[in-house]
């Protein structure tokens, strides 16, 4: 059973995330979570919900408590997925800047030779965010903007994000039930 960290940050797109945890629901994976106080008021604007409310995360940990579990590679995690990753997250794993529990667990993860998901959300981009994707891409993480599969044929925002969410689930080498790909019929 694989055991994934996920970390929400402040930046917009929590539909994907709402869609990447309900997938994960149907996995033989544990998922642990970190909310940072910024993806707590987007989440709230965006999905009027909290936190807690999500599905698939069975612990969560405080994002200020540098004695969690994902402050050491010793927790054992196989991955993190950072959704979304606002750009001060990005710019913080970049520079090995770790001052929360999400930056710490994502350069915890770069050390230990872990996959590092980085769903990062802006546009338009900068030179200075596409400078911290390519450091973070060559220490190690994966830089997987939210763009879903439109060859799918996507018809609502949810399927669109499911689209994604697949994605993300063959990064992680997960065999996802339900899962469409190019070129397979229905």
């Amino acid at each position: 059973m694989k055991k994934i960290l996920v970390a929400v940050t402040g930046a917009s797109a929590m539909i994907y995330l709402q869609s990447f945890l309900e997938v994960l629901q149907n996995e033989d994976v544990t998922v642990h979570g970190i909310c940072s106080e910024s993806g707590k008021k987007v989440l709230e604007l965006e999905h009027d919900s909290t936190y807690a409310d999500l599905p698939a995360v069975t612990k969560w940990f405080n994002c200020d408590d540098f004695a969690a579990a994902p402050a050491s590679g010793s927790a054992g995690y196989d991955a993190m997925v950072i959704i979304p990753c606002s750009m001060g997250t990005l710019a913080a794993i970049a520079s090995g800047m770790t001052s929360n529990l999400v930056h710490r667990a994502a350069d915890v993860m770069l050390k230990e030779n872990k996959k590092l998901i980085l769903v990062t959300r802006e546009t338009p981009l900068n030179r200075t965010h596409l400078k911290n994707m390519l450091t973070v891409h060559d220490a190690g993480a994966v830089v997987c903007p939210p763009h879903p599969g439109f060859y799918l044929k996507p018809e609502t925002l949810q399927e669109m994000a499911l689209t994604f969410s697949w994605r993300l689930g063959d990064q992680l080498g997960l065999n996802m039930k339900g899962r469409k790909r190019w070129g397979e019929t229905a």
